[in-house]
């Protein structure tokens, strides 16, 4: 990592420590391991197997027509991507993309996943993008949390959250984050605005997928 984007890095008021021991100088846009009051937030590593497919089980994401050992094999080919994609980007010094594992730093449990996925979808058709219909779909960058039901409720979700925004923006210079859930999904909408993202529904039925949509712009508050 270069030194200034280091320099940058410390500054983050939400990360209390980094850790670039793993960086070496060929290792591109690779994100280090960062560190909040509470959490550590690192790449997927193939021990989180089992943690990973676990929490897919309890928030309701396995397919619930395929086998529980089918299930834990999707998840495997999963990891091994999730890790494979994590190397990859970063020697073609392409953004981040992908989960990382959050971790609880007081007892090391696994507590969910939090990152960043390409997000293609009409934005154009959100009031603050124009509101046209059948908009063209462009691409964002899109974040992602999950965190296990047990720990929910604690602030986990928008902490980890936090800290990759705060470094995609201080440090990658990315400009503009978006986040998208269904209509229904009250917590991550609560987690958008906590984050400081403006929150605004799809107001056309078209895409079935496209939503609730949270966005953030690079230097404060959307």
């Amino acid at each position: 990592m270069p030194a200034g984007a280091l320099t940058s890095l410390r500054k983050i008021k939400t990360l209390t420590d980094i850790d670039t021991a793993g960086l070496g100088p060929d290792a591109g846009t690779a994100m280090p391991i960062l560190h909040t009051e509470r959490l550590e937030i690192r790449p997927i590593r193939t021990g989180d197997l089992a943690a990973c497919h676990q929490l897919y089980k309890d928030i309701g994401w396995a397919d619930s027509q395929r086998s529980e050992a089918d299930n834990f094999e999707r998840r495997r080919s999963w990891v091994d991507w999730s890790i494979a994609n994590e190397r990859e980007l970063a020697r073609l010094n392409q953004p981040p993309m992908g989960e990382r594992t959050v971790i609880d730093r007081a007892t090391g449990d696994f507590v969910g996943l939090v990152g960043f996925n390409p997000s293609l979808s009409p934005f154009g058709q959100l009031p603050s993008f124009g509101g046209a219909e059948n908009a063209p779909c462009t691409l964002e960058m899109g974040m992602f949390w999950a965190i296990s039901p047990p720990r929910q409720g604690k602030g986990l979700a928008t902490e980890a959250a936090q800290a990759l925004i705060d470094y995609m923006f201080g440090v990658r210079r990315l400009g503009r984050i978006v986040a998208t859930t269904e209509n229904d999904n009250l917590a991550s909408q609560r987690v958008m605005r906590r984050l400081g993202m403006t929150v605004e529904r799809n107001p056309y039925p078209d895409p079935f997928y496209f939503e609730t949509v949270g966005f953030l712009e690079a230097g404060g508050r959307s």
